[in-house]
């Protein structure tokens, strides 16, 4: 199975601004999240091209799409909107849009601070989540939250990142 094409769009000039090679920290996440999860999501064991887009925009969009679409009125760092299902099922040699991961960059930022780590690395960290969420994985459940994390934290390692959950 070849490798998604992922499409990153940046709203505001902040995140190159404030992280310099950014667009490449977050390709690298994704692709990397897609191909530690892909096997998750069976849809995609036939398709002929999967997509995901990855926006990078500021607060104010974040809070508008977090309350239209969670009902939470404030911002958050990251939102993803699968649009496929694990019990999909897609035609062979059918294009699949897997959904988009949107990126809030003043939350991002904050937390960076908070947490006394480099933008790229919370960015890394984000993004992996936030595709693993469009490729069905979740953590409302402890099992489901357990076992998402330990995913998250192989991936990130294995872009030559700490682990998000001993910080």
């Amino acid at each position: 199975m070849k490798n998604p094409h992922i499409e990153i769009i940046f709203e505001t000039n902040s995140w190159e601004d404030a992280e310099p090679g950014i667009e490449s920290v977050i390709l690298s996440a994704a692709l990397a999240a897609y191909a530690a999860g892909r096997d998750a999501l069976p849809a995609l064991k036939k398709a002929a091209d999967v997509s995901v887009t990855l926006i990078c925009t500021d607060d104010a969009a974040m809070h508008e799409l977090n309350r239209t679409h969670r009902g939470k009125d404030k911002p958050t760092n990251v939102l993803s909107f699968p649009m496929v299902t694990a019990d999909e099922t897609v035609p062979a040699g059918v294009p699949v849009l897997l959904g988009d991961v949107i990126l809030g960059f003043e939350t991002m930022c904050r937390e960076a601070g908070e947490q006394e780590k480099p933008l790229s690395a919370h960015t890394a960290h984000l993004v992996v989540h936030g595709v693993l969420h469009l490729l069905g994985y979740d953590h409302m459940e402890d099992g489901e939250a357990e076992k998402m994390e330990h995913l998250e934290s192989d991936i990130l390692m294995k872009l030559g990142y700490a682990n998000p959950y001993l910080i």
